[in-house]
Formats: C-alpha cells, sequence, structure tokens
C-alpha cells in the first residue's frame, strides 16, 4: 500500500515505519503525511518527526520534518525548539516573537528554519523585521520559511526583501513571488511584470495569478502577451487577472483600461479567452467580476461561441441586476441565430419572470420572422413586465427592426 493510501486513512502507524526507509525521498514523503495527519497529542508521531529534524542524513528529510511538526502545532514545533537548543520543559519559552527572533540566528539551519516557520505563525509584527534580515540567509531553506513567514504578514515593509530574491533558486523564487502578491500593493507588484516572460513556468503562473490586485493600468499589455503563453495554466491566470484587474481600477482609470483589455483580449486566441470568462461569469462569487466578465464576452467572443452564449443567457437571471443587465447587453451585441435560439428557449414561464422580460428585449433588437411569430403568442402572459416587453419588441419586429 502507498504511502498515499496511508495517509487517507490516517495510518500514522504505517507512516512512522517509513520514517525508517533507506530511501530518502520515501522519508521526506513519510514526513510530509505525518505532518497532514497527526494530532497534537499523537506523541510517537511527533518523536518520529523529531528523529527526524534533528538527525536525519538528508537536509531535505530534515526541512520536511521541521514543517511538518509546525504543521502538527505550535506544542510539537516547542519541542523541537527545545530539542535542538538542549532545553527542556519550562526552560523553553518559545512562545515569544523575541524568542523565536532569537533562534533566527542559531547555528542549526533546522533551528533557523522552525524560528522562521514560528514567526510566520505568530501575530507579532515585531517579528517581521527578523523574518526580513532572514531572506538573506546562507541557508536556502531558510530562506525559504522566511519568504512564506513575510507573506503571511504581508507588511509592505518587506518588498525589498521579497524583491531581492527573485534572482534565487526556483522554490525560494516562487515563495518570494507569492509573498509580494500576498502583500499586493503596486510597489510589491511591479517586480512581477518581468516574472510574465520567465523560463519558469510555476514562476508565471504566481505572476500572472497576482497582477491583477494592481491598481494601475500598467499590468493590463503584459497580461494580455499571457495570453499567448504556452501553458494553459499561466494563460488562465492570466484572464483572471485582467478581470480582477478591471474590478480594481480606480474609477477616473477604467474607461481607458476597458478598451486597452478589450484591444488586446481581441487579439488573443479565442478559446484562450472565453473559456475563463465563461467560468468567471458561470462561478464567480464576486459581482464585480461576473459583471466584466459579461461585459467582455460581449466584445471578444464570437456570435457562434455557444459556451459564452449560453452562459450570458444564463446570467440573465443573474441575482446581481447589473451582471444581468451587462449580459442582456452583450447578448444583444453578439447577435446572430445561436443567439436568437438561446433566448428563445427562456421564454418559458419556468424561468425568472426578470431574466425572461431581459430576453424578450434582446430579442426585439435581433429577432428576425420566427421570433416576431414566437413572441406574439406572449402578448397576453401573466407577467406584466413580460408583456411590456413583448408588446414593444412586436412592434419593433413588424416594423421592420429597432
Amino acid at each position: 500500500m502507498s504511502l498515499y493510501q496511508h495517509a487517507r486513512e490516517g495510518n500514522a502507524e504505517r507512516l512512522r515505519d517509513a520514517m525508517g526507509s533507506d530511501s530518502a525521498a520515501v522519508r521526506k514523503r513519510a514526513a510530509e503525511f505525518l505532518g497532514e495527519i497527526a494530532e497534537p497529542d499523537d506523541q510517537p508521531s511527533i518523536d518520529a518527526l523529531l528523529r527526524a529534524a534533528t538527525g536525519d542524513d538528508d537536509a531535505q528529510v530534515r526541512g520536511a520534518a521541521v514543517d511538518a511538526l509546525d504543521e502538527v502545532g505550535e506544542a510539537a514545533l516547542e519541542q523541537l525548539l527545545s530539542e535542538l537548543t538542549g532545553t527542556k520543559g519550562s526552560e523553553a519559552e518559545w512562545v515569544t516573537a523575541r524568542k523565536f527572533a532569537r533562534a533566527l540566528q542559531a547555528d542549526r539551519p533546522e533551528l533557523r528554519m522552525a524560528a522562521a516557520n514560528a514567526l510566520g505563525r505568530l501575530d507579532d509584527a515585531s517579528g517581521l523585521q527578523h523574518l526580513v534580515e532572514a531572506l538573506d540567509d546562507e541557508d536556502p531553506r531558510v530562506r525559504l520559511r522566511a519568504c512564506q513567514a513575510c507573506g503571511t504578514f504581508a507588511d509592505p515593509r518587506a518588498v525589498p526583501g521579497l524583491a531581492g530574491r527573485l534572482d534565487d533558486e526556483p522554490r525560494v523564487r516562487r515563495a518570494a513571488a507569492n509573498a509580494l502578491g500576498n502583500i499586493g500593493t503596486d510597489r510589491a507588484l511591479s517586480p512581477l511584470l518581468d516574472l510574465l516572460d520567465d523560463g519558469d513556468e510555476p514562476l508565471r503562473r504566481i505572476a500572472a495569478g497576482a497582477l491583477g490586485k494592481a491598481n494601475n493600468p500598467e499590468p493590463v499589455e503584459p497580461l494580455a502577451r499571457a495570453l499567448g503563453d504556452e501553458s494553459a495554466v499561466v494563460r488562465n491566470a492570466a484572464v483572471y487577472s485582467v478581470i480582477e484587474l478591471l474590478s480594481n481600477v480606480p474609477t477616473q482609470q477604467s474607461h481607458a483600461v476597458r478598451d486597452r483589455v478589450v484591444s488586446e483580449l481581441k487579439q488573443a486566441d479565442d478559446a484562450t479567452v472565453v473559456e475563463p470568462l465563461v467560468e468567471i461569469l458561470t462561478d464567480g462569487q464576486q459581482s464585480r467580476q461576473r459583471r466584466n466578465a459579461a461585459w467582455i464576452l460581449g466584445r471578444v467572443a464570437e456570435p457562434e461561441s455557444a459556451v459564452a452564449i449560453e452562459a450570458l443567457a444564463d446570467a440573465l437571471a443573474d441575482e446581481d441586476p447589473q451582471t444581468a443587465q451587462f449580459a442582456a447587453t452583450s447578448l444583444k451585441s453578439l447577435g446572430g441565430p445561436i443567439v436568437e435560439d438561446r433566448l428563445l428557449d427562456r421564454l418559458g414561464t419556468e424561468h425568472p419572470e426578470d431574466a425572461r422580460a431581459k430576453a424578450v428585449f434582446v430579442l426585439g433588437q435581433i429577432g428576425g420572422q420566427e421570433t416576431l411569430n414566437r413572441l406574439e403568442g406572449f402578448t397576453d402572459d401573466d407577467s406584466p413586465a413580460v408583456r411590456k416587453r413583448v408588446f414593444s419588441a412586436v412592434s419593433k419586429l413588424r416594423a421592420g427592426g429597432p
């Protein structure tokens, strides 16, 4: 049975047995799984991790054990710090930021790693400066954890130090980029712009996903270029960020940004853009993002894009009135037989009244003879709002158009 299966079944004993494997890769994976499933009172598992953190021959195994103890909880981490410093019981008062900061100066890198993890856990800003200093630690494992801890503080004071780690080894670079994204100020995000062209795919994804937090239009063109990335996950992250960017930029800049976004997105591959936009419109939790997705779809999707039209037609019933209105506007912009067919399917009383009324309005703008024939059957609809739209639409269609 695999380590993964043991972890799924919560079999800590089997994972502890694997900690004695001759394979460093197996020991490392077993430590990671133990960190996920061990409870704070599971002393046998904590002991196994302590032995690995303090005595394993492999540095990666020691690092994994340190992180696993951190996951188990503060008490397990305190035991590690006691073990590494030679203090026991009440002598190891490692629960303050000041004492964790002192541990960042220790000779043992595993102790510095544990201290960085612990400082990231504590809600005490006094530890930030010590973590920033640890970003220059000689051991990349400590730098990695210092980056991660700085990301939990999300304090702009860490930006210069984190930006300086973007030329480090891959795991440290990614942790630094993630931390800068968590900080999210324009100053923190600016160094991420150049990473969109980096050779490391995870780093490009991190950068693309973070740049939507910007409060200025600078990332629009770099993100648009990222829509042509060879990696689907990078392309997807770029579309999400473009939508988020539209939601974040100041109102006075929004019109110019919208124009640039539409211009750039139109030049991208249709599937690359449309599929993420549809996902945002369908599953997004923020009204502003759904509105922007609905608005952009009407300007970048092709009139034959059934998936975009289906999503927009469904959005006519969105609980956010503006999203529903943008969906109607976009359907009108797209026009064509597919839009007409989808909206005719939504005239039945099983659909919400407002959505039916909006469908009728759009049909009055784009419909042909078949639509006219169908709408004439709704002139006595039970809904006053639908009847009003029907009379208007029928009049326009009989006259030959809007």
